[in-house]
């Protein structure tokens, strides 16, 4: 099985270094890397010039095509017409030793399988569930964790979700696939983190990634993966392992992530309901307000007090705007 690498980048050329001394020390190692770059300066360029990596493709991309969505779909047309599988990683993650061995893994154990996930790691504290799980805790095959003061919340306001991890409820926000635990198993889900997940190449070749998300493309893999998901199956292997990094820069500044946070979480609910009923808008809406109003008590019982007022400024902005100007569906 041939498989090609997408590393879609934006001024981070340390964490870069890192995830590609990483893939250098895989057992099965990628039968091409291609370097996506949409710096707008030459410094991510000059530090794979003096590192040099088998199988390696540069290309530096134009104001046109900038942006995570738009660096993917013309990733995905630079790749080998003989490559099977194409996997994609953010440039901020550190691999374990043995990832796309589990990963390519996966597609032979679930032959039906269209796309596959790896595991992060380095976000969730598991526990393993010997006592009974309390309520602010979330449990699933033996394992448990704490789900957050915020869904706690919702929970006591029968907002919480009802779905498996990795599925989306009709009035969105699902629980996302950290909820799936370190069990060694592989799960079947409806969508994948984009920047751990991979695909096969003949879907590539029919399924574009969305111009809608510009730029930072906050929830393009979700919306990816729910259109995926209506012609296939997919999936997380657990035992596919990395670390997630987050690195900050390259990032929107505050005020704009909040506004995509609303906007695109708008956008990617209507992907999977174009016509919700009732209850699910007022949950949907619901749950926007009360989230952006625990995102604003931020300003008082932290110290990036600043960073919460603007997401949160942008938050109630985005929710504003959908009322006179909601997103076109594609």
């Amino acid at each position: 099985m041939t498989f090609s690498l997408v590393i879609c980048t934006y001024m981070r050329p340390l964490p870069l270094l890192s995830l590609l001394n990483s893939v250098k020390e895989q057992v099965l190692y990628p039968d091409e890397i291609l370097i996506i770059d949409g710096s707008i300066n030459n410094d991510t360029k000059d530090i794979i010039e003096q590192n040099k990596f088998k199988n390696l493709k540069y290309y530096k991309v134009d104001k046109i095509n900038r942006g995570l969505t738009k660096q993917r779909n013309f990733g995905n047309d630079k790749v080998a017409k003989n490559i099977d599988i194409v996997c994609f990683l953010d440039d901020d993650i550190v691999l374990e030793r043995d990832y796309f061995k589990a990963l390519l893994n996966t597609y032979t154990i679930h032959q039906n399988a269209i796309g596959v996930g790896g595991y992060i790691n380095n976000e969730v504290t598991w526990k393993k569930s010997q006592v009974k799980t309390q309520y602010d805790e979330f449990e699933i095959d033996g394992f448990k964790r704490n789900i957050g003061k915020r869904n706690v919340i919702r929970k006591k306001l029968g907002l919480f979700s009802n779905k498996h991890p990795g599925f989306m409820p009709e009035f969105s926000n699902g629980l996302s696939v950290n909820f799936l635990p370190p069990s060694g198993k592989i799960y079947q889900v409806e969508y994948i983190m984009g920047g751990a997940s991979s695909f096969k190449k003949e879907l590539l070749n029919t399924i574009k990634f969305s111009t809608f998300f510009e730029g930072y493309g906050l929830y393009e893999d979700l919306d990816f993966c729910l259109r995926v998901s209506r012609i296939g199956s997919l999936y997380i292997n657990t035992n596919a392992q990395l670390s997630h990094f987050h690195d900050k820069s390259g990032r929107p500044n505050m005020y704009n992530y909040g506004k995509m946070v609303i906007r695109n979480g708008w956008y990617v609910w209507r992907v999977k309901c174009p016509k919700p009923k009732i209850k699910d808008r007022v949950k949907w809406n619901t749950t926007s307000l009360l989230l952006t109003l625990i995102r604003l008590g931020n300003v008082v019982n932290t110290n990036k007090k600043r960073e919460a007022f603007s997401e949160s400024l942008g938050r109630v902005i985005g929710w504003l705007s959908l009322m006179v100007n909601k997103p076109k569906v594609q």
